[in-house]
């Protein structure tokens, strides 16, 4: 699995299309997506957290059970808007498997936890985060197309609908953390 996941840090081609044939890569594939989820909640909540405590960690996990919740309805939609509009031949199963090799590119919201040193340290964070998702993106495209088999203006026309799906979860799980309280919650609409 660590060799997928430097292949998807490291662009290989080939990478995608190895796991999205691979079903027994399915379980880690939703690992992936879940750990992933935990540590860029962790990085995300970091800012409000003001140090260790309940809540950020309750945060954290509370926005990782959004993320995948948001990661598996996005997998989902890009699948069947795929299969509706560009009569795509894939499974659910391997969007997950591509996909959620991707999402390892969110786990660089990490670091975003070195704000807990200080505000003072979202300059060093913020632009490597914001690097990271667009690498992420891309990473994303390049999953998508493997797994659904288009061209890129069909692929990309397909991600940029999962991914609105995806930014709606996110919205409603900051919304509420908000009413809960829950530390983070301006900071998880950073995105999944």
């Amino acid at each position: 699995m660590m060799d997928r996941i430097i292949a998807a840090f490291s662009f290989k081609p080939g990478v995608y299309k190895e796991v999205e044939e691979d079903t027994s890569f399915t379980s880690s594939a939703w690992m992936i997506v879940a750990v992933v989820a935990f540590l860029s909640g962790l990085g995300s909540t970091a800012a409000a957290a003001n140090g260790f405590s309940f809540r950020w960690i309750f945060g954290a996990l509370f926005s990782a059970l959004f993320a995948v919740g948001g990661f598996a309805l996005g997998a989902f939609v890009i699948g069947w808007a795929g299969k509706t509009f560009f009569n795509a031949d894939v499974t659910f199963e391997e969007l997950v498997r591509t996909l959620g090799l991707a999402y390892v590119w969110n786990v660089v919201k990490f670091l975003n936890i070195i704000t807990l040193a200080g505000s003072g340290m979202r300059w060093i964070s913020r632009p490597i985060t914001f690097l990271a998702g667009l690498a992420g993106l891309f990473a994303w495209f390049m999953a998508a197309k493997e797994a659904l088999d288009l061209e890129w203006p069909q692929t990309i026309g397909t991600v940029i609908i999962g991914w609105v799906v995806m930014a709606v979860v996110t919205a409603i799980a900051s919304g509420l953390l908000a009413i809960f309280g829950l530390a983070g919650a301006g900071a998880l609409l950073s995105f999944v």
